[in-house]
């Protein structure tokens, strides 16, 4: 794996910002963190880690979904993503394997290019789904499966934090090595390098635009 620049990782971050700010999605997202190489300032970056916080859709088009079951043959449109960003943007539709509209699909397939981005979707905030994932990876030692806790806040709320992306731009931000960061969440020396090398040789097998959706 050979990466990309950092330029280029910094303008496809700030590419998704943009685009989360300006376009209609097909849930409402609350929080867009960056984290993993392009937060510890490498260069090249070899995956790009975007994590987005979405809220579960809530009073939508559930009426329309009989509509789109037949038009597209995707159950859901209106349930669990906007009918009216499937209206707008019917080329991003995606489902899951059962053919149920599936949220994180959908962002990925507005959000991502052919760029090694990893997009990570939840429900819960970034740093409390670190927690989660990190309690479940321990208790289960499926270690792969720990989120990497050194990330920055670049979009919350619909604002966006100008001194992040500053700091994101200049390599600026300042993180442990990723086992010292584990055990300051609580795991032990031995758990933490695990759980490391896991993450490490996971994220090395990855290849192109890739999308992992979560529940808390």
């Amino acid at each position: 794996m050979t990466g990309i620049p950092r330029e280029q990782a910094v303008a496809t971050v700030e590419r998704i910002v943009e685009t989360v700010e300006r376009e209609r999605m097909p849930v409402p997202v609350r929080e867009v963190w960056v984290y993993g190489d392009v937060a510890l300032g490498l260069d090249p970056v070899e995956r790009v880690d975007v994590y987005l916080t979405k809220d579960i859709l809530m009073g939508g088009d559930a009426d329309r979904a009989e509509e789109f079951r037949e038009a597209c043959g995707v159950d859901g449109v209106g349930e669990t993503v906007r009918a009216d960003w499937a209206d707008e943007y019917p080329e991003y539709l995606r489902a899951s394997a059962g053919g149920y509209a599936a949220p994180e699909q959908c962002l990925a397939a507005h959000l991502l290019g052919d760029e090694p981005v990893h997009l990570e979707v939840c429900n819960a905030s970034f740093e409390d789904n670190v927690t989660q994932r990190l309690e479940g990876a321990l208790a289960r030692e499926n270690y792969e499966q720990v989120l990497d806790p050194r990330g920055a806040c670049l979009w919350v709320e619909g604002r966006r934090s100008e001194d992040a992306f500053e700091k994101l731009r200049d390599g600026e931000f300042v993180f442990p090595t990723l086992p010292d960061a584990l055990e300051m969440l609580g795991a032990d020396p031995d758990q933490a390098r695990a759980a490391a090398d896991a993450v490490e040789a996971y994220r090395a097998e990855q290849d192109g635009a890739t999308v992992r959706g979560d529940v808390v």
